[in-house]
């Protein structure tokens, strides 16, 4: 493991090539009280960006925002809803188009209520990864050496995970309406920031 470490933004010229892992840390799971603190990266080489954002680096990040927003480099997400309107919220962008390893296990591995990054990595990957700073403050003035391993560890097997739920995706017929669940997840995000996140708008 590779862990680059920045303040602001993303450095200019790094390349992710089609398909870059993401995922974010933020001061807790509201999208209306809580503020974007890292975004992480990585291409699935073994190597991982974490840019750390907000509170006095501000949002202001081009580079970032760029390669997020870049409709030929396709973003891998585990529960790519959070993800994607907490980048909306802050960076204004749309993280577009997207992938989301949580919604494609979910399509296929009905066999198991067990769809979190933790439990898809140890049952597909057999890697046991830890989970002890999950609920650090991602907000301080600068991360420490066990909060960055445990930011770059959420980004660095999305790539392999992605190949083997496609396959799953393709045995259960299931690639389609994966596809279109995909293409939805922004304006899933949309209706999550507009305060429709608890209401089912499709229900009777």
């Amino acid at each position: 493991m590779t862990i680059h470490y920045h303040r602001g933004d993303l450095p200019a010229g790094v390349d992710f090539g089609s398909s870059v892992a993401v995922d974010t840390e933020t001061m807790g799971l509201s999208l209306v009280r809580d503020r974007l603190c890292v975004v992480q990266l990585s291409s699935g080489d073994g190597t991982a960006h974490v840019v750390q954002v907000g509170g006095a680096l501000g949002y202001d990040c081009p580079n970032l925002k760029a390669l997020l927003a870049d409709p030929g480099v396709t973003k891998i997400f585990h529960y790519a809803r959070f993800d994607v309107a907490q980048i909306k919220r802050h960076f204004g962008i749309d993280a577009t188009p997207v992938y989301c390893t949580k919604i494609a296990s979910r399509l296929t591995r009905t066999n198991t209520d067990r769809h979190s990054l933790k439990s898809l990595c140890l049952d597909l990957l057999g890697l046991d990864l830890s989970k002890d700073q999950q609920s650090s403050d991602w907000g301080a003035e600068s991360l420490d050496e066990a909060q960055l391993r445990y930011a770059a560890s959420d980004v660095l097997y999305l790539h392999r995970l992605k190949d083997l739920l496609d396959g799953l995706l393709a045995r259960e017929g299931r690639a389609d309406i994966a596809q279109a669940c995909f293409d939805f997840l922004p304006t899933r995000a949309a209706l999550d920031l507009a305060d429709w996140g608890e209401v089912d708008i499709f229900s009777h």
